[in-house]
């Protein structure tokens, strides 16, 4: 259970992160109602959760299946959830029964995770699932996961990939939505202009190599740290936790 007065202090900086998103979109000319602010409480209780959600917010994401399982069925039913980060395809199930009103994936990273993605949507017999394909936008920086001790599969596909991946999932997946691409940044999660800019060149060729308008695309990159450029730079879904919620408390083993 979170403590009052951290709860209010997450709700003032809620309205403090949607007021920067704003401004962020309506300083280069953007329309404020195509971003999403999407309050990521992976650790954080669900009491700190549900005042978050009492303060008018609606989009959340988690990043560990077993604690998001656990949490989704206790918080109200019309919460926009979101996945983020890298999933195991033989949680795909697990996932999207344990969340039915999840609404979109941010991380999907290889046709076999579209392809239990697509079955599970299937034999559970709910309405389509709307993915992003996750981009390595690090370059030579992937090298240092070794060193980093970071899983290097949490990077998603090398950029020469993402065309073909995205006509998979638009092509193959016939339950699931294609709705555009996202990335972590570097290796230890942060960002640069660089990386931003590798997932809007991206959204250009998938565009361009499916018929799509970059105007409907949704492109998930910014976070905590940098969420401001990265809506100046094109993101329609920044992942902001730390700077809402306050600093995490990571579970020894994640899954």
């Amino acid at each position: 259970m979170a403590a009052p007065a951290v709860e209010a202090t997450a709700a003032t900086a809620l309205r403090s992160v949607i007021l920067r998103a704003r401004k962020a979109a309506e300083r280069v000319g953007r329309d404020p109602e195509r971003v999403r602010v999407v309050a990521v409480s992976k650790t954080k209780p669900v009491s700190l959760i549900r005042q978050i959600y009492d303060a008018g917010h609606r989009c959340f994401g988690e990043n560990y299946v077993q604690e998001f399982i656990d949490k989704a069925p206790q918080l109200p039913e019309d919460i926009e959830w979101h996945f983020v980060g890298h999933l195991q395809s033989n949680k795909a199930k697990t996932l999207l029964a344990g969340v039915p009103n999840l609404a979109m994936v941010h991380g999907v990273d290889g046709e076999k995770v579209a392809n239990h993605l697509d079955r599970a949507v299937s034999s559970l017999g709910r309405h389509p699932l709307k993915v992003l394909v996750q981009v390595n936008t690090s370059g030579e920086a992937l090298a240092n996961c070794v060193f980093l001790k970071i899983d290097a599969a949490k990077s998603g596909v090398e950029p020469s990939s993402v065309v073909e991946l995205a006509r998979h999932v638009n092509m193959q997946c016939p339950n699931l939505v294609f709705s555009g691409l996202m990335t972590i940044g570097m290796p230890d999660y942060t960002s640069t202009p660089e990386n931003f800019r590798t997932l809007t060149n991206c959204r250009a060729e998938v565009c361009k190599a499916l018929g799509m308008s970059e105007d409907q695309f949704e492109l998930s990159m910014g976070m905590s740290g940098d969420f401001e450029q990265a809506i100046e730079m094109g993101s329609t879904n920044v992942r902001v936790g730390s700077t809402i919620f306050g600093p995490r408390d990571y579970p020894k083993k994640s899954t």
